[in-house]
């Protein structure tokens, strides 16, 4: 094979080596002039993402999806992708990467919308696709005591973002997403803008947190008087309310609350903002606490919203009213909380005929006047 170089248009062209017939050349020529530059339709993949406000974790996301599917294609011309590449692609997933179902999924919706959205044309049926089996999913949960004890091991500023975490059964880009404007502290309620999909949803603040986000809140400030004294440039804020609101990234509402401990350069303008604390971070000091603390199950920030949907369930709370503290769009997927709360044995259960029939609406309760729990 001759050593590549790039054409004009993006395509790579093969020059050739030296003893090689003028036949088997124009074989490798041709074969490089397929592989294309894809540039374009990245950039418009981010432009589209952007357009439709979706998070920068989709954008990561589906263009990685995006990568790997070029990659699979061997660079094929855009133009000439059509919906066999991606069912062979989908299929791979499958059979030769034994992917999860759910991460076979993933990549079907990025490519779904990679070709509807940049390449403008549709898959067409997906018959013939092999798809990887979804295994049963529980949650890992802990206990309180456990909750209690990993917390004990989290330092701050990680300790107070645990606490929310568990608290209001946050996911963690959320919690560390949030701006002052978020807290409503007479009322106890948090505000979570832009959740998954798109979505706000108010929660309540647990009142044994509350010495602490209002000794937070008062850090923040401190913050932001340091660094309009140092004249940094303030917080990141989206593009297009920056351009509404010039003002906003100096004002106290618009801080992150759990802001970095370090100054990010932008690169265009060479200014010093401050961004929120980061993902990774949070992730290693929660892991570390848990093998600190002992508890020998797979422990994540995550964990700690599993187990305020199930410590909830459990208190004898109803699956549509978790659904709307977790945010989730359908009570199907709060359902798998119901896994993780022990079950009632079925020698416990008792016949109708064994429950004494109380209240003016004559509903079956137990003997003695209490009535049985659960849904």
């Amino acid at each position: 094979m001759g050593k590549r170089s790039v054409a004009r248009g993006g395509y790579e062209r093969t020059e050739p080596r030296a003893g090689v017939s003028i036949q088997e050349s124009a074989d490798a020529e041709y074969a490089g002039s397929r592989r294309a530059s894809w540039e374009d339709e990245y950039r418009e993949l981010e432009g589209t993402i952007k357009l439709r406000n979706y998070s920068g974790k989709t954008h990561e996301v589906y263009q990685m999806w995006v990568r790997k599917f070029q990659a699979f294609t061997r660079s094929k011309p855009p133009g000439e992708l059509d919906g066999e590449d991606a069912k062979r692609f989908l299929t791979d997933l499958a059979v030769r990467e034994r992917v999860a179902g759910s991460t076979q999924n993933q990549a079907f919706n990025a490519l779904l919308f990679f070709y509807r959205n940049v390449l403008r044309r549709e898959f067409g049926k997906l018959e013939g696709v092999v798809r990887a089996k979804r295994r049963p999913y529980v949650p890992v949960v802990l206990s309180r005591a456990e909750v209690d004890a990993v917390i004990a091991k989290i330092a701050p500023p990680y300790r107070l973002v645990a606490l929310l975490l568990y608290g209001c059964g946050l996911r963690l880009t959320e919690c560390l997403e949030l701006r002052v404007q978020c807290f409503n502290l007479d009322g106890r309620l948090l505000t979570i803008h832009d959740g998954k999909g798109q979505r706000d949803r108010t929660v309540p603040l647990p009142e044994r947190v509350m010495p602490e986000i209002r000794a937070q809140m008062e850090a923040v400030r401190e913050t932001l008087r340091a660094d309009g004294e140092a004249g940094f440039a303030g917080t990141f804020l989206p593009r297009q309310l920056e351009k509404k609101f010039k003002h906003a990234p100096k004002e106290f509402v618009w801080q992150w609350f759990f802001p970095a401990t370090t100054l990010t350069k932008v690169g265009e303008t060479a200014e010093k903002r401050r961004y929120h604390l980061h993902d990774s971070h949070v992730q290693g000091a929660v892991k570390h606490a848990a093998h600190a603390a002992g508890v020998a199950k797979r422990v994540s920030p995550h964990t700690f919203r599993h187990t305020f949907a199930s410590h909830l369930l459990m208190a004898g709370y109803d699956l549509p009213a978790i659904q709307r503290l977790l945010g989730h769009r359908d009570v199907k997927t709060t359902m798998i909380y119901v896994q993780t709360v022990p079950a009632i044995r079925f020698k416990e259960v008792k016949s109708p005929l064994d429950l004494e029939m109380g209240g003016p609406s004559g509903e079956p309760g137990e003997a003695g006047g209490s009535r049985p729990q659960g849904g």
